[in-house]
Parts: structure tokens; C-alpha cells; sequence
């Protein structure tokens, strides 16, 4: 099914998408790459305010290329989410309710989806410069000591994502294998 989605996304509009859903983000997200992500969760650790705030909000794991003249942002693709497994959790349970990578996830953090009513999207790898056409405004908001990494306000518009894991912790990875046995 193709969804038109807002952002931010609250718990109960990522309770209503399933895995295989195509859907179009409009609105705000955020990218945050490994040592963003690092950098956040040593500074929960010492109980200290994050940068942005999570609630009902999607992080983007993404580290942009440079921005050709005219354009906001350069080649935009998603980077592998498995790299971030160990602090999705946390900020899952903080109140994120979206993340948009590429490949599998860890047990804990399908199940940190499916406590908190939050989805995984997939963006499609290998298409960063398409990817990017859906980006019409990109700023640093923290971190910009780290360079691509940094963490990024992103305006979306039409932004193409699919479902992997949704709410109640289907698995698009796992389904799609079980269907194309069947056939």
C-alpha cells in the first residue's frame, strides 16, 4: 500500500503502517550517523539534554556528500542501520518513532519498535542523487565538529521510504523470503 505520511509521526499513524508499505515523508527529519549517534548516547549517559528532541521524531541514518551549487544537499543515501543497534533502544524508548537505514536490525531493537510503537524504513541504496531531489532544505543543528556526521535538520518533501519493521514487529526481510519460497 502507498502512504502519504507527515512528519513527526506519533505512535499511533506508525502503529497504522505495515511492513511492505511504501510511504512518502513530508516534513522534518533528522540525520545521525555513528558517531552522532555515539556522541548522544555518552551524553545521556551523563545526563545531559540530547541536541534535538526524539519525541515523535525519525532519524535518518545518512551522511550527506558536499551540495552541488543550487541544491541544499548533495548524493543523500542511507547508510547500513545495523551500525546504530546498539542505541536505537534507548532512543526508541526516549521517544523516536521512526528510523530510516538500510538492512537488518538486532532482536532488541525489533522489539524496542514494537514496545514503542515505531517503525524502521528502508531508503533505497545506491540511489543517494535521487534520494536527494526529496530534500528541500538541509541545516546543521549539533555536532558539526563531525563533519558529515553531524547531526542535520532535513525538510522533506515526498521523501520514498518502505516499511521493513513496523509496530507490531512484522518483518518485511523475513516475509519477503517466506513469500518467494511459496512461489
Amino acid at each position: 500500500m502507498e502512504k502519504h505520511i507527515q512528519t513527526p509521526i506519533t505512535p499511533e499513524a506508525a502503529g497504522g503502517l505495515r511492513a511492505g508499505d511504501y510511504v512518502y515523508l513530508t516534513g522534518t527529519i533528522y540525520t545521525a550517523r555513528d558517531a552522532a549517534h555515539k556522541r548522544m548516547y555518552e551524553a545521556l549517559e551523563r545526563g545531559e539534554t540530547l541536541p534535538i528532541s526524539l519525541e515523535n521524531n525519525v532519524i535518518y541514518y545518512m551522511g550527506p556528500s558536499p551540495a552541488r551549487e543550487g541544491r541544499p544537499i548533495g548524493s543523500a543515501g542511507p547508510t547500513t542501520a545495523s551500525r546504530m543497534d546498539k542505541y536505537a533502544p534507548q532512543l526508541l524508548d526516549l521517544g523516536l518513532t521512526g528510523m530510516i537505514g538500510k538492512g537488518k536490525r538486532s532482536d532488541a531493537v525489533k522489539e524496542a519498535i514494537v514496545r514503542n510503537s515505531a517503525v524502521y524504513f528502508a531508503a533505497v541504496g545506491g540511489a543517494g542523487a535521487l534520494l536527494s531531489k526529496s530534500i528541500k532544505a538541509s541545516e546543521v543543528i549539533a555536532y558539526d565538529d563531525l563533519g558529515t556526521e553531524a547531526i542535520r535538520k532535513l525538510e522533506v518533501e515526498n521523501f520514498p521510504v518502505i516499511v521493513v519493521i513496523d509496530a507490531e514487529g512484522n518483518n518485511l526481510y523475513e516475509t519477503a523470503i517466506q513469500e518467494y519460497r511459496k512461489s
